[in-house]
């Protein structure tokens, strides 16, 4: 069997490089086994850098949980469905769903010593980590084998409707 997996040291910087980040999207592929999460990753505009979109792909990802952030209050206050309108939200209070995007803050880190990656790396024979994102909307807990982080261009789409599906 190939030895898989990504380096903690290296994990830990992947995270570190889109901590403060916009996560646009996640969700697993259309294909089902990896777990993507995709970063609006910007400098300060006086650099003129452009932004730029990197796709973090979890693969053998055999854990992904995700849970709401956001407290009952604030849910409470929050469901007005104009709020998913970016034409009509901003206006509104409540939780704007409609932005579309989430800070990556406090951030993402790795579980040390998780139980669930071990446990996964004996049943499975190869390693695995665990890794924790914290944002204001989400926090998403995947167990996963291997990452890669690639830039998107404009028109990436996840998933798309064809006569397969």
């Amino acid at each position: 069997m190939v030895e898989r997996g990504v380096e903690v040291a290296q994990l830990r910087q992947a995270l570190d490089d889109i901590f403060d980040s916009g996560i646009v999207h996640h969700g697993y592929t259309d294909y089902m086994r990896d777990y993507e999460v995709i970063a609006c990753v910007t400098a300060d505009p006086r650099a003129g850098i452009p932004p730029v979109h990197l796709r973090y792909l979890f693969k053998y990802c055999v854990v992904a949980e995700v849970r709401t952030a956001v407290s009952p209050d604030t849910w409470r206050c929050s469901l007005d469905e104009r709020l998913t309108d970016r034409t009509v939200g901003p206006d509104l209070d409540g939780f704007v769903w409609a932005v579309r995007w989430q800070p990556l803050y406090p951030g993402a880190e790795v579980v040390a010593d998780s139980e669930r990656a071990r446990s996964w790396a004996d049943k499975v024979g190869i390693p695995f980590h665990e890794v924790r994102f914290e944002m204001n909307a989400h926090v998403i807990t995947l167990v996963f084998s291997d990452l890669d982080v690639a830039e998107v261009r404009e028109g990436y789409a996840p998933f798309a409707v064809n006569e397969d599906h």
